[in-house]
């Protein structure tokens, strides 16, 4: 196990094409819903603790070398917004191209054969990990920093809001980060049928109106 590959695949300039989407800050900051600090600690903390954890759960999961192909049919029954599921699925695309070309493996290979439209961003992400050599509790917290990371970053370049101020926002939620991870974990030790369906019922409706705008600076 690599702590060098753990830091290459949590890297936000791996081309994994995350920096395209806000994670549901930019509707919620046109919403009015984000405007401080402290709002996007409280967005951050909604999302880990939903969204965040099913998808480190799905990643843990993949890692563990549970079925990638009931995985992604479990991330689908998981997101009810079709806005959602083809974001995750155009995710799941994307990082499948940096990951094969990054740890190439039969595995990738074969998901990437059987899902050539894309599987979820989670599952892949899990699967990514497990060809890098990494393990479950590493495909989840890598699952759990993408939910926060994203939409801070994003809020950055929406509100001009100070970077050093997002970073503390995200070095704050650390401890929290470690729980969901281990919850994910946890979950993913038990089979596909353990694991969490977490929602958040706000994401998904706004993600709906935001795909529909004319005008947006993120794809999500």
């Amino acid at each position: 196990m690599s702590r060098a590959a753990l830091l290459v695949l949590a890297d936000g300039r791996f081309p994994a094409g995350g920096h395209a989407h806000s994670g549901g800050a930019e509707p919620a900051v046109t919403a009015g819903r984000i405007r401080t600090a402290d709002d996007l600690a409280e967005f951050c903390r909604g999302r880990l603790h939903t969204t965040g954890l099913t998808a480190a759960a799905l990643a843990a999961a993949a890692a563990h070398g549970l079925d990638p192909l009931a995985l992604d049919e479990a991330a689908d029954a998981r997101t009810p917004s079709p806005a959602l599921r083809a974001t995750g699925r155009r995710l799941g695309r994307q990082l499948m191209r940096a990951a094969r070309a990054t740890w190439p493996s039969a595995e990738l290979a074969a998901l990437a054969a059987a899902r050539p439209r894309g599987a979820h961003q989670p599952v892949v992400l899990g699967l990514t990990a497990r060809a890098a050599g990494l393990g479950p509790m590493d495909a989840a917290h890598c699952a759990v920093y993408e939910t926060v990371s994203g939409p801070a970053s994003a809020v950055v370049r929406l509100l001009s809001l100070d970077p050093f101020q997002a970073t503390a926002v995200l070095a704050r939620l650390a401890p929290e980060l470690d729980h969901v991870a281990d919850r994910a974990v946890a979950a993913a030790r038990q089979g596909i049928d353990a694991l969490p369906a977490a929602s958040a019922p706000l994401l998904d409706i706004t993600a709906e109106a935001h795909a529909a705008r004319p005008v947006r600076l993120f794809a999500s």
